[in-house]
């Protein structure tokens, strides 16, 4: 339990600061950004009933652009379902999850390199 909070502190922190680039996503406030990463993370979790070995196959198969579209996906529902999320267009939802899943992954790293998140 304590990872999936340390998950969803660090998806909204990341969220917050895709919103401070000028590619289309608006978020009102830190609250907003917390909110809007617990929903990207809590439907992120719920892709993972999926099997792994069908996940998997459909990645390779499609060279990795399924879960490339769920993420789109998963970002542009987390936005409708949010009051304070929003994105100004269609295309916002695709580089904004291209952005979140970059700036997640960086500050994942510097996080675990600093100690301060345990290495997966």
């Amino acid at each position: 339990m304590v990872g999936f909070i340390i998950t969803i502190v660090v998806l909204s922190i990341s969220l917050w600061l895709v919103s401070l680039l000028p590619i289309g996503v608006e978020v009102d406030s830190p609250g907003k950004a917390l909110l809007g990463g617990a929903v990207i993370g809590i439907l992120t979790g719920l892709t993972h009933f999926i099997p792994g070995g069908l996940r998997s196959f459909g990645a390779v198969i499609s060279f990795g652009l399924i879960p490339f579209i769920v993420s789109v996906i998963i970002f542009g529902l987390a936005a409708k379902l949010i009051e304070g999320f929003r994105l100004r267009n269609p295309l916002s939802a695709v580089i904004g999850a291209v952005a979140l899943g970059l700036v997640n992954w960086a500050l994942t790293t510097v996080l675990t390199t600093v100690g301060l998140l345990p290495a997966s």
